[in-house]
């Protein structure tokens, strides 16, 4: 069996393992139930094994070529003393740095018109649910996923030796936790949405309108408070989707960004 074979087989695997585990929670704690015409589950299939596999294929080279040009620039002592940590305690750090670098990348898609273009594939989702969150352009993926583990190479944190699986282990992470905030569950973490981001949280930014430009943060709604984007409510949003208009069909979504005539931000946007 050859390594691409290996690869799909295994995200067919995990894509079994996330339907038994969100498709029983959707359909019993949903926010609300699709509506016809809603629902893309081939580009959404689609979308979910092209980026799964996509990112570490095209990253890896320029990620490693990063690590080593960085050594010119950072200190040798600040790689050294970060990849010498423990994994208990790197791991949480590789998250906060690279959930900072996905906040101001994603914050940056919805300020740059090009990056819209993009961007807006994932808005155009008018049902959100656990899959939505691999709904995305590849070109917008690759963008964010690049912010999120530059700064890991560039500090140390990732890289050769023990460092090799921290950015495994936060994409990993990241991506799980992707799945859940996308989620169709009425579900609140309490005290704990302080801390990390829950469905209610991530739901409130795929509304439609006014608060698209809230709650850019993959994980942590700290980095909302502090940049002044954090806005969760005691109910939930009522219509979700993106006034740009982004087609429905998948070979559409993948060629609009890249043709002039398509509207690069919505007349509505709001600036937070």
């Amino acid at each position: 069996m050859t390594a691409l074979a290996e690869q799909v087989l295994r995200l067919a695997v995990w894509l079994c393992v996330l339907c038994a585990i969100f498709l029983p929670l959707e359909r019993y704690l949903a926010v609300r139930q699709a509506q016809p015409g809603e629902r893309q589950r081939w580009p959404d299939l689609f979308y979910y094994f092209a980026n799964s596999m996509l990112p570490m294929l095209v990253l890896a080279v320029p990620l490693a070529l990063v690590a080593q040009l960085s050594r010119a620039l950072v200190p040798v002592a600040v790689p050294e003393t970060l990849a010498a940590l423990p994994l208990a305690l790197r791991l949480p750090l590789a998250l906060l740095v690279g959930d900072v670098g996905a906040y101001w990348s994603h914050r940056l898609a919805h300020r740059w018109p090009l990056l819209w273009r993009f961007h807006a594939v994932h808005h155009s989702a008018a049902h959100v649910y656990f899959l939505t969150n691999t709904r995305a352009h590849p070109v917008d993926l690759l963008f964010t996923r690049l912010c999120s583990l530059l700064p890991l190479y560039v500090l140390g944190l990732a890289g050769p030796g023990a460092a090799s699986a921290t950015p495994v282990a936060v994409i990993l992470v990241g991506s799980v936790w992707g799945f859940f905030i996308h989620s169709n569950i009425r579900v609140r973490l309490g005290p704990l949405e302080w801390l990390l981001s829950s469905p209610a949280f991530h739901h409130w930014h795929h509304t439609r309108h006014n608060h698209v430009d809230r709650n850019f943060a993959a994980m942590l709604p700290l980095l909302d408070r502090v940049f002044g984007t954090h806005y969760l409510p005691g109910h939930w949003p009522a219509e979700y989707g993106s006034d740009t208009a982004v087609s429905s069909q998948l070979g559409g979504q993948l060629a609009a960004p890249f043709s002039p005539a398509m509207p690069a931000v919505t007349s509505d946007r709001t600036e937070s």
